[in-house]
């Protein structure tokens, strides 16, 4: 049984791994909260829960348990910030993260695994951050870098995500907004009829982590995307087909929305196989 430890995990992508890794494994969770709950009963017994409401009580944490895998979920994301996020976007995205790489060793860690996002590389343009929250990712990259050329026994995977769909997904996305305004007949608000989405169900996330921790594969930066974007209008013609009543769309504009992927290297051993268009129509309907 491997010992796993998780940040944010109760964000999307990490309680879809809490679920999956929890089976098998023993999962280590760090939680930032403001206040520490007394006596908290964890629901499953391989999980064990560590509180912390500040960075040095982080570090006491970090120097007292163990584990050979770590995977950091833990993420601030604001698409348009404002003043008053930029401290939020710089303790959550780099130095928390920082914080954690400091103390690898002394967690006995063998694989460090963080998620970051394409939009780092805006329409396929390397190194072309389209907003802070994606040039703070590419800054703690460049952190994980630093430790990774000083910690060759280490190995470190910066996961490149697109926009994900799934169950419990409480975000405002639009799938979530398209399925929950489709279910109530409501409608939907999309930015354009010409818009292409590029979307990757979280159990294939949740398989690419899996493959990582399995297998022997060299410390790199690889890509976890849809090999195919979808056209949004093709999406709501299919479900419209489905569907007994008129779903309600309001197009915002016919402006071309079609952003490029950089290329990087694809996981090994990896493929999507929960992402199809079928498969997104199936959860928006509940199918």
């Amino acid at each position: 049984m491997k010992t796993i430890i998780i940040t944010g995990s109760n964000g999307f992508i990490g309680s879809n791994l809490v679920n999956f890794l929890s089976k098998n494994n023993k999962l280590i969770l760090l939680l930032r909260i403001k206040k520490i709950p007394k006596n908290k009963i964890p629901l499953n017994k391989n999980i064990s829960y560590k509180y912390f409401k500040n960075n040095i009580e982080l570090e006491i944490i970090l120097k007292k348990i163990k584990g050979s895998f770590l995977i950091h979920c833990a993420t601030h994301y604001i698409k348009k910030h404002k003043s008053n996020d930029i401290t939020k976007i710089i303790n959550s995205n780099i130095e928390f993260g920082t914080i954690l790489l400091d103390n690898l060793n002394i967690m006995g860690i063998k694989k460090f695994i963080n998620f970051s996002t394409i939009w780092e590389d805006y329409n396929g343009i390397k190194n072309n951050p389209n907003n802070l929250y994606s040039a703070s990712k590419q800054a703690y990259e460049k952190i994980m870098n630093y430790y990774r050329i000083n910690n060759s026994k280490i190995k470190f995977y910066n996961l490149m995500i697109s926009d994900t769909f799934g169950l419990n997904d409480k975000r405002p996305k639009l799938i979530s907004v398209l399925k929950k305004n489709i279910a109530s007949k409501k409608e939907t608000k999309i930015v354009s009829k010409k818009l292409y989405v590029n979307l990757l169900n979280v159990n294939d996330i949740v398989s690419g982590v899996s493959i990582l921790l399995k297998n022997k594969i060299k410390s790199g930066k690889y890509r976890l995307v849809n090999k195919k974007a979808f056209k949004i209008t093709e999406l709501i013609q299919k479900i419209q087909k489905k569907t007994n009543f008129k779903i309600r769309i309001k197009w915002l504009s016919s402006k071309i929305i079609n952003e490029k992927i950089y290329k990087y290297n694809p996981l090994p051993k990896w493929k999507e196989k929960d992402s199809s268009i079928n498969d997104l129509i199936k959860f928006i309907l509940g199918d």
